[in-house]
């Protein structure tokens, strides 16, 4: 089996790591199937164990049925820190954190996976191909499939009333990423490059919901905790994080990653300054009038851009190795984050509007028939017409004309469509749900793609290639390989939330700070004994 690119330091430092851990998750399986078993229980009398399981306390259970027959060495156990008792194998340890391994376990496995799919020659690889009947074929029998199976009615309540308005509802929303996200990745699949623009607009309305959700979140939680803050990294970057190392990948390759992580971090930062102001209404609107005023800056202004991101080129700066036309390192990262510079900006006004546009609508709702059927087919009627416009004269554009406009009118098509999709109250209560649970994984569908669903082959690289499980036959390796990713996908997301619980604590600051240090001080240590591991085997390769 070959190999593409050498081994990095990273790459055994994560497979350092992950052995010991892999070891003892099947240690702690192996003790968790001994505890359960009857064999024990049965056998008791027979070994000449002459002790009354009844009478012993409930510590004293718990360490005979683990294997510890020495009762008294437990409380000393417990008070060495977890790394110490994790690796003398602590029975007591393993046990108590098994799921904990176990998730570990799945996650390394995982990332195994992508690199034997991406980086070796066991399979297969195909190329892209294009036929506009089989592309949306596919797409709309989704559609027919998910309505078919998940159709569903919701009467979920306004947080802001008592009524079930549910405009821009939670599950609207997770709807809208899910149908967008389908044709996103197919468009990756087939190499749909008639649909351009329109992927444009989709990733502008992620970007547009970034601004939402987060400005919705923290103007109503008002929690800028530093627990909150790790978790809302922790959930962007835990995945992408691990997929550079393993993969020995530059950050923007998976550009959504850090747009969502800085446009996340501006939303953070503009309501936590002087949080305790946010229930005035001017204070809001300066806020938002600066996040206007710095994005503007930075990106209209020339040679600003160069100023504010040259400290951060270790992190932003990326190449793709197989083009034709080579730009600037931090080219990339001026390109994809300004297409949706202000997008998100316009999410924070539609949030900080939704509670008034929920009261304004419970009233439309409540009018007489006549007058509001005037109202909503008048709104229907001027949406279709500024869809009709912008869609003749600024969608129709090439797509180099076209990305000129987008960041400036990528806010008609985004409005357009949430007009209409909450123009009826029986409209705004619909949802296919199968689409909301896809909206759910959009973060791990969209970088799982890079390697288990296309191929790359090479770090840093574009997905240009198909992997190839069922050579020859096109349409079958599509469906498998779909399977396949969208299992995994779903998977790693159930596992980056359940790692996230286990490592940011929500109301514990001292274990938290304990984890992110003890995180640091494993990772660096790992990183330089593969330092000298790599060093030693270049040595030996040389000498030999």
């Amino acid at each position: 089996m070959e190999i593409a690119g050498p081994v990095t330091p990273g790459q055994v430092a994560v497979l350092l790591g992950f052995v010991p851990i892999l070891l003892g998750w099947l240690y702690a399986e192996l003790l968790e199937l001994w505890k359960n078993s009857r064999f024990f229980r049965m056998h008791s009398d027979d070994n000449s164990i002459a002790l009354d399981i009844g009478s012993l306390g409930e510590e004293a259970k718990t360490q005979l049925l683990a294997g510890g027959f020495s009762v008294g060495s437990s409380v000393a156990h417990k008070q060495r820190p977890g790394l110490v008792r994790f690796f003398m194998m602590d029975k007591d340890f393993l046990l108590e954190n098994r799921l904990t391994l176990r998730a570990i376990s799945e996650f390394g496995v995982v990332l195994a996976y992508f690199y034997t799919c991406d980086r070796t020659d066991l399979f297969g690889v195909s190329s892209k191909s294009y036929n506009r009947d089989i592309f949306f074929f596919l797409y709309f029998l989704l559609i027919i499939v998910a309505a078919m199976t998940s159709f569903k009615i919701h009467h979920d309540t306004s947080p802001s009333s008592s009524k079930s308005v549910l405009y821009l509802n939670r599950h609207q929303t997770e709807e809208w990423k899910g149908w967008m996200q389908v044709l996103f990745v197919m468009y990756h699949y087939f190499a749909a490059k008639e649909i351009y623009n329109a992927i444009r607009v989709f990733i502008a309305g992620y970007v547009w919901m970034t601004g939402f959700g987060n400005f919705s979140y923290y103007y109503v939680r008002k929690d800028f905790s530093f627990t909150r803050f790790c978790q809302m990294m922790w959930r962007l970057n835990f995945f992408v994080a691990f997929c550079c190392i393993v993969l020995d990948n530059h950050y923007m390759l998976y550009y959504i990653c850090p747009m969502h992580t800085f446009f996340t971090l501006m939303v953070y930062c503009s309501l936590g300054i002087f949080n305790k102001y946010n229930n005035k209404g001017s204070v809001i609107a300066v806020k938002i009038a600066a996040c206007f005023v710095v994005i503007a800056v930075i990106w209209e202004v020339p040679h600003v851009y160069d100023i504010v991101w040259s400290p951060f080129a270790f992190l932003l700066a990326y190449n793709d190795p197989d083009a034709t036309k080579k730009f600037r390192p931090m080219h990339e990262w001026h390109f994809r984050a300004g297409l949706d510079r202000y997008i998100w900006i316009l999410g924070m006004i539609y949030a900080y509007y939704h509670p008034t546009v929920e009261r304004w609508m419970e009233k439309l709702e409540a009018t007489e028939a006549k007058l509001r059927i005037f109202i909503k087919t008048s709104i229907t009627a001027i949406c279709l017409l500024a869809g009709y416009m912008w869609y003749e004269y600024i969608y129709k554009l090439e797509k180099y004309t076209y990305n000129r406009y987008h960041p400036y009118t990528s806010w008609i098509p985004i409005t357009v469509y949430i007009c209409l999709r909450n123009i009826t109250q029986e409209f705004r209560s619909y949802t296919l749900t199968l689409f909301g649970w896809l909206g759910k994984i959009t973060l791990e569908t969209y970088i799982s793609q890079f390697h288990i669903w296309l191929r790359s082959g090479k770090p840093d690289a574009q997905p240009r290639r198909l992997l190839s499980l069922v050579p020859d036959y096109p349409m079958l390796n599509f469906m498998l390989n779909t399977i396949i990713y969208v299992a995994v996908a779903h998977r790693v997301f159930n596992l980056t939330n359940q790692l996230k619980v286990v490592f940011i604590p929500t109301r514990d600051n001292k274990r938290l700070l304990y984890n992110v240090i003890t995180g640091a001080i494993i990772s660096i240590t790992l990183y330089a004994l593969s330092m000298v591991l790599l060093s030693l085997t270049k040595k030996l390769h040389t000498e030999a």
